[in-house]
């Protein structure tokens, strides 16, 4: 029972490790620093693949050149698209029209967008972890999870640690 106990103490502790790192992405990803997305199409193959998981960072505007990859709104569905720039050209005082298309289209995007300030761009790619978090977040995933939590949790706290005897001195 002992060992049992060690176990589920040691895969809590894991877990509780991958909970404070979920944690600090949420934080970082809630102030603003950060942008987490899914790459839900092959527009951007063979460098970005479906499935990717894309941390962005902000980028200031009149920093970008022709051939950066950015994410930037779609003003039609507002959904981010990460494809690579065209062309630039400035637009009034501060601003930008960008015009993107994504590596695996034949033709640019269907719209062209306006930008000023600050735009997201991949800072880390992770291959395939972007499925991963999908599929684990679905409910047929997530809720078994917890259930297998909560019955590790139980098993560490109801399983009675190793009593040993008090130790006596001899003066």
């Amino acid at each position: 029972m002992q060992s049992l106990r060690r176990i589920s103490l040691a895969v809590l502790w894991a877990l509780a490790g991958v909970g404070g790192l979920c944690a600090l992405i949420w934080g970082a990803t809630a102030a603003g620093f950060i942008q987490p997305l899914v790459v839900i199409s092959g527009s951007m193959e063979p460098e970005i693949m479906t499935g990717d998981l894309l941390v962005d960072t902000r980028v200031q505007a009149h920093d970008l050149r022709v051939g950066d990859v950015v994410s930037l709104p779609n003003p039609v569905a507002g959904e981010l698209v990460t494809h690579r720039i065209e062309r630039i050209e400035p637009d009034g005082d501060s601003g930008y029209t960008i015009t993107m298309k994504g590596d695996n289209n034949e033709f640019t995007d269907a719209v062209d967008y306006a930008v000023d300030g600050e735009v997201w761009a991949p800072a880390v790619q992770v291959p395939g972890w972007g499925l991963v978090l999908m599929r684990m977040t679905a409910p047929a995933v997530a809720v078994p999870l917890l259930a297998g939590l909560l019955g590790l949790l139980g098993l560490a706290l109801l399983i009675p640690k190793e009593e040993t005897s008090p130790r006596t001195a001899v003066a």
